[in-house]
């Protein structure tokens, strides 16, 4: 009896080994040129999970040549349409240092910047009545840093109008950041800190409508601190660069100069 069941036992594991493997993936035997063909195919397809895992594999198992360089600027590409721009901001990074001369080395700089776009604006749908730019900005500046990076280094790239564009949007909402950081600092006392953030309004986004908050800032700040010299000054610019400000928010009635009673 023992010898039978040996005997079965034996027979049953040869037949398995008959059988064929149905669980070996065959795309670990495809060449290169399979491999990015088949994940064009699933980008074309708009699937972009498999594609991910056909361009990851590509990456793996040939990490060298033009193969190897589409396949990263793919998956920057298709990391983002997966909804992670982690992934997609760490392989532009990965692309942008190990080929800065690449002829595509714009396009990497340029989907950095969209990832860190999208990864900030993305959010607005559920922040409906909410201002953006209350929320952390590392998002917008790495953004904002990206396309800089992207137009100033390739002024002529089919990618710069866009980036341009976007740079805009980007220079605003930070702006309106350092004014609400200046805000901060005022209503706390911290005078110096209002100043410093009001002045890095006006020396990195200067052609922002926050330009005006800034120098209401200054003017308030310098004079808490008693610094009359640099508040009248701050106030002649004020008054030269936005000649209307004060209709807007001062009234007839108010005695004094603005500062002493503006909050």
């Amino acid at each position: 009896m023992r010898h039978s069941l040996a005997l079965i036992l034996a027979l049953t594991i040869a037949g398995c080994s008959l059988l064929p493997d149905y669980s070996k993936d065959e795309s670990e035997t495809w060449s290169v040129s399979r491999l990015y063909k088949e994940a064009k195919a699933e980008i074309d397809d708009e699937n972009y999970v498999k594609a991910t895992d056909y361009l990851e594999k590509l990456e793996a198992r040939f990490p060298y040549g033009i193969y190897a360089q589409q396949a990263q600027l793919e998956l920057i590409y298709v990391y983002f349409k997966n909804d992670d721009s982690a992934s997609a901001i760490a392989e532009a990074d990965r692309f942008i240092k190990y080929h800065p001369n690449s002829p595509a080395v714009d396009y990497a700089y340029y989907m950095k910047g969209i990832a860190n776009f999208i990864g900030e604006t993305g959010v607005i749908s559920s922040m409906v009545g909410k201002d953006m730019s209350q929320r952390d900005p590392k998002s917008s500046t790495d953004a904002f840093d990206a396309f800089k990076s992207l137009v100033t280094r390739f002024p002529y790239s089919k990618y710069a109008p866009d980036a341009r564009k976007r740079m805009q949007y980007l220079a605003n909402l930070l702006a309106m950041h350092e004014i609400h950081v200046a805000d901060y600092y005022y209503r706390r006392g911290a005078y110096v800190a209002a100043v410093n953030r009001a002045q890095k309004v006006l020396t990195e986004y200067p052609d922002t409508p926050a330009t005006e908050n800034a120098l209401i800032d200054m003017v308030k700040s310098y004079d808490k601190l008693g610094m009359n010299k640099l508040r009248d000054d701050a106030n002649r610019v004020l008054d030269k660069t936005y000649p209307k400000w004060k209709e807007r928010v001062v009234t007839t009635k108010q005695k004094g100069p603005w500062w002493e009673f503006w909050h």
